[in-house]
């Protein structure tokens, strides 16, 4: 019998006598970073009886006299029981993710390099390109230390006040916020963002370079393209990718560069580079959504790439404004290069491609997961709860999921990205290589770090006769947002909302059969953009909608990553795997909310399959 079965009659509030604690933790002295973060409670402004105080407000009747009284509900039901069983479930869950990792190991790099040339900085003042003003990252990291909102706000940015999206700091203090469902942030985990120095680092940034001058090149056109061709050969050649580092499929061709997977069967690397979920037209209820996109001009009809100049990429990466602009193709396409996919990413909403997914999977009439409960009853379906496929909207829990996801992902990115690795992003490697290659003085110390893989690779002299300079060209005018690298907040809300598709579909379906009896087939994009062709390749009929979904977050995290010259290959993948720690969560504390019983199993990215039930004894009931 669990706790919530033992206890379901006393009568237990949070202001009562009965502890609900253990005793070691009643006694647990509070570290200097524990600190900061329960300091949240005190600003709350009121305490728990305050808090019951208000839930006791009396309701007056919405009808007055002898008709508006009534004795009891239509169907009686036990108040105080249902209070209870709330209050345990929520205390139940409470001390089930009472989880202390201890403090999370970051790459050395801080420490390593003096002048801080080896962190994240941007926004900050930059007297010359790699270097900061060591009072001002020292600033920086006085803030995210103490936790205190009166210290972030004395933080010495370049241009205080400024306007744009990289005039000021992007949030640092959501690496501090906490939640009331899922894993706290600080409880999880990936691996310490790669040094500088490594060859991991090199490598990724070589691809970099390679996705800036392929930025206008059809996905459909990589097995024709001598640019393709030569990115292959130069990145093939690398002594990280040589290793073959996980997260590099090996090796790399035409049909799998700039793509990604966790594990060779997952499905990501399977048919068109562009995910179903991004082309196949569908409905968000009677509005139509065509899935066709405002773009960005390529460079040979009038756009532009940015930042390749040394003293607007300095007064940029200080907080001021870009003097250069967006131009916009005037005709909506489908995504079908890497220049679009940087478009779609620059101002989504950053669940909203999983949102659509959701609702293709709901209007082509995908089966729902196996587990759901309402499968096979013949007098009911689900709708806040589960929902079934008999609504046009497919699982209408799902709807409301999928965006809950996001926020819960980012505060687990932001802890990552602010608290543990402050890593460097691809614009300020491409600084420092600058820096280096024109011998500049005072010279960087991590420029004299970065790996030879890096200095010797064939891009470099492309880049330079290109642009002018060694620094990486940027596909927006801004470069990168004012926040850290790793992980990427738009691989983390993919992994996690991937996860909660998941939950509601059955995500081993063949995605081809469902599109057929819908009337559509498996597309590609037409060279133009215009129309959508059938996708003719001997894998079509093996795309499941597992293998569709993990395609799409990564389309959308390289999109915004390695096609717009923001984040590294690194921050993507190890994003998607904490997005989905995040989601797994959220599903697993949200199990014992359903009276419906249920079991539903997941295939997880790695391949491994999870199970989430409320049938192993930790019901209500």
């Amino acid at each position: 019998m669990d706790r919530s079965e033992e206890r379901n009659d006393a009568v237990m509030r949070p202001d009562g006598d009965e502890s609900s604690c253990h005793q070691e933790k009643n006694n647990h002295t509070p570290t200097p970073s524990e600190t900061s973060r329960r300091s949240f409670f005190k600003r709350m402004g009121v305490g728990s009886a305050a808090a019951v105080a208000l839930a006791a407000v009396p309701l007056e009747p919405l009808i007055s006299g002898k008709q508006g009284e009534a004795e009891a509900s239509v169907v009686s039901y036990n108040s105080r029981r249902r209070a209870n069983s709330s209050y345990l479930y929520r205390e139940n869950t409470a001390e089930n993710e009472y989880i202390d990792i201890g403090e999370l190991p970051d790459n050395g790099d801080a420490r390593r390099f003096s002048d801080f040339s080896g962190s994240w900085s941007k926004c900050l003042p930059h007297p010359y390109l790699g270097i900061v003003s060591p009072a001002a990252w020292q600033s920086l990291t006085y803030a995210l230390q103490t936790g205190r909102f009166q210290d972030f706000q004395n933080i010495q940015v370049g241009n205080p006040g400024g306007a744009g999206f990289t005039g000021t700091l992007n949030g640092p203090m959501g690496s501090l916020a906490f939640d009331l469902e899922g894993l706290d942030s600080h409880a999880t985990n990936i691996p310490p963002a790669p040094s500088v120095a490594s060859a991991q680092n090199a490598a990724e940034e070589v691809e970099h370079y390679w996705a800036a001058l392929i930025r206008d090149v059809n996905f459909t056109d990589y097995g024709s393209s001598n640019l393709v061709a030569q990115a292959c050969a130069d990145l093939n050649n690398l002594s990280y990718v040589r290793s073959r580092g996980s997260e590099y499929p090996y090796p790399i061709t035409p049909q799998n560069l700039f793509r990604g997977m966790i594990n060779s069967n997952d499905g990501a690397l399977a048919g068109p580079y562009v995910s179903q979920f991004m082309l196949q037209p569908t409905m968000l209820g009677v509005q139509p959504l065509g899935q066709m996109y405002q773009r960005f001009l390529s460079v040979g009809d009038g756009g532009s790439d940015f930042l390749s100049n040394p003293t607007e990429y300095l007064t940029v990466e200080s907080g001021f404004p870009p003097s250069a602009s967006l131009s916009f193709d005037p005709t909506y396409r489908f995504v079908r290069m890497g220049r679009d996919l940087s478009a779609y990413t620059h101002v989504d909403a950053l669940h909203q491609a999983y949102f659509i997914a959701g609702l293709v999977l709901a209007g082509i009439g995908a089966p729902i997961n196996p587990g759901n409960p309402y499968i096979g009853s013949l007098s009911e379906h689900g709708f806040g709860t589960f929902g079934s496929a008999s609504s046009q909207a497919g699982p209408v829990d799902a709807v409301g999921t999928i965006p809950e996801m996001a926020t819960r992902a980012l505060k687990a990115a932001w802890f990552h990205k602010w608290i543990v690795n402050l890593r460097q992003r691809p614009e300020e490697i491409g600084a420092l290589l600058q820096a280096l290659m024109t011998n500049q003085r005072p010279m960087p110390q991590a420029a004299l770090a970065l790996h030879h893989d890096l200095l010797n690779s064939a891009v470099l002299p492309i880049i330079y006769s290109q642009y002018g300079s060694y620094l990486l060209p940027q596909a927006f005018p801004e470069g990168a947002p004012s926040h850290p690298c790793y992980p990427t907040g738009h691989g983390t809300v993919g992994g996690a909302c991937i996860t909660a598709i998941k939950f509601f579909f059955d995500g081993t379906q063949r995605i081809r059969p469902l599109l057929q009896a819908a009337g559509r087939d498996v597309y590609v994009p037409s060279e133009d953009g215009l129309s959508l062709e059938v996708y003719t390749g001997s894998d079509r009929d093996e795309l499941t909608v597992n293998g569709e979904l993990s395609k799409l977050a990564w389309n959308i995290t390289i999109g915004h990553g390695i096609h717009a010259g923001i984040h590294f290959r690194s921050s993507s993948y190890y994003s998607m795997l904490l997005g989905e720690q995040v989601g797994l969560s959220v599903l697993n504390d949200r199990a014992n909310s359903y009276d419906e019983p249920f079991t539903i199993n997941i295939t997880k990215l790695d391949g491994t399959v999870v199970t989430l039930t409320n049938q192993n004894g930790g019901r209500r009931r």
